[in-house]
């Protein structure tokens, strides 16, 4: 027979309370990731429609972009009409 005090009822209680705050948290980032991840890849294949096929050095740039750039690059991909414009527009980031 186990005999379960007040204290360690609530010492459970607690635990358990704090381990669904962590998933919680948790699914939340992966969640917020996953979107960032998406976003990257739609902006990707609207480049690669509107440009042809992009280098994979030019790829890993834009995939290592921040969240910020990605949204700019999201409009700015309207005026570009070569690669060698999206190059130009990489280039200003760094400059």
């Amino acid at each position: 027979m186990q005999i379960t005090t007040s204290w360690m009822r609530q010492g459970i209680e607690q635990g358990i309370e704090q381990g669904i705050e962590r998933g919680i948290e948790q699914g939340i980032e992966q969640g917020i990731e996953q979107g960032i991840e998406r976003e990257k890849t739609l902006i990707l294949r609207l480049l690669k429609r509107k440009l042809g096929e992009i280098n994979p050095s030019l790829e890993t740039k834009i995939m290592e972009l921040s969240i910020d750039d990605v949204e700019v690059l999201g409009e700015a991909l309207f005026d570009f009409s070569t690669v060698e414009d999206l190059i130009n527009w990489l280039n200003t980031l760094t400059a």
